[in-house]
């Protein structure tokens, strides 16, 4: 049993094994091999791993593994690479990349994403989303002080009372949490916004004030696995009011709405960014998606005609050792559950719930009912 860890590519900083995993997986009784230099962006030197146990390689013989860890879904050049009847296990996005996911069944591979790990108790360990969304809601308050240019707490001097910023978060995930709590402990005055009902709640407990149109299709904007559903046109043209008279007044704004398989939902729209202060930021953590700004631009630092800064660096890869480490305990905690302890190699349980949640491709198909090809 052999476990692969290729070097990412596409300014992908993050990497899928630490040297804190990969001793773990030798201690299963896997062979550990990773790609020199794959750990290097991530804080992660060579000699870490081979401390570790693992075996440093080039790139084509980490993608031969029998389980290929990775941090973004094989390019490809990897998938032409990958050994048929290997495990690839990613964040796949496979949403809107049919073709991608087809390619990786015609090479023969059992595609995993981990980004569909359902959200049940067993599986928390496994969360991908919910490690790198808290980062991403973290480093988005740091990106939106930063640019800022003014202090975020109230602060009482010799020379003047200096008042505090006020953020405003639009989405209640993970993400849109981990901002709540991180602006507040900065001093900042803190509101949010959510169409789901059971996050007023936790925005209040976080010492933040929830801002909403809370009528009866508020009240029922919530799946059954806790995402938010579609709005109709008609609340949206109400929350879009509120907002639009809430907006104008803020100094920093963070937007973390995201709708799994659809492009990112506009809520702050260009007439709502001319509303703002001169030196106002927005934060747009759904820009690789569409964005939730109209203006925003994936990897960008936008200024629009009236000073407001919109700031595109939706990721976490500028937090690349934390991700990284969070990441790889997600994969090692899953990975663990396909291997047999006891004769020491693979025995994926192919009914397993976590297995079929996650299971992409497999035996040359497409085998996920959300992604077969039309």
């Amino acid at each position: 049993m052999r476990i692969g860890t290729p070097k990412e590519t596409a300014g992908e900083t993050r990497v899928a094994v630490t040297p804190e995993t990969a001793k773990k997986f030798a201690a299963l009784g896997a062979e550990v091999v990773v790609t020199r230099g794959a750990g290097l962006e991530s804080g992660f030197p060579d000699a870490d791993y081979a401390a570790a146990g693992a075996t440093l390689v080039d790139q084509a013989e980490a993608l031969g593994a029998d389980v290929v860890l990775k941090v973004r879904r094989p390019s490809a050049d990897e998938v032409a690479a990958l050994k048929s009847g290997a495990l690839v296990v990613a964040i796949q996005d496979p949403y809107g990349h049919i073709p991608d996911i087809e390619a990786l069944a015609k090479a023969g591979v059992a595609a995993f994403a981990m980004e569909l790990m359902p959200r049940i108790t067993r599986a928390q360990v496994m969360d991908v989303l919910s490690s790198q969304a808290n980062l991403a809601g973290y480093r988005a308050v740091i990106d939106g002080a930063g640019e800022y240019g003014r202090a975020l707490p109230m602060m009482m001097t010799p020379a003047g009372t200096v008042p505090a910023a006020r953020a405003f978060i639009m989405g209640v995930g993970v993400a849109g949490l981990q901002a709540i709590a991180t602006a507040r402990r900065l001093g900042a005055i803190v509101t949010a916004t959510d169409v789901r009902p059971a996050t007023k709640e936790q925005v209040e407990s976080l010492g933040a004030k929830f801002v909403a149109v809370e009528d009866d299709e508020f009240k029922q904007a919530e799946t059954a696995g806790g995402y938010a559903k579609e709005m109709s046109d008609a609340y949206k043209a109400k929350q879009a009011a509120l907002v639009a008279s809430h907006i104008a007044k803020q100094d920093i704004v963070i937007t973390t709405a995201l709708i799994p398989g659809r492009p990112a939902p506009k809520l702050v729209t260009a007439a709502m960014v001319a509303s703002m202060r001169a030196g106002s930021v927005i934060v747009d953590l759904a820009v690789e998606r569409g964005g939730n700004c109209e203006l925003a631009k994936a990897g960008e630092l936008v200024t629009s005609d009236n000073g407001v800064r919109i700031v595109g660096y939706s990721d976490v890869r500028r937090l690349a050792s934390t991700a990284s480490s969070l990441y790889a305990r997600n994969l090692y905690a899953f990975v663990e559950t396909l291997i047999d302890k006891t004769d020491k190699k693979l025995a994926v349980k192919w009914d397993d719930e976590l297995v079929k949640a996650t299971l992409l491709t497999r035996d040359g198909a497409v085998t996920h009912p959300n992604f077969q090809p039309k």
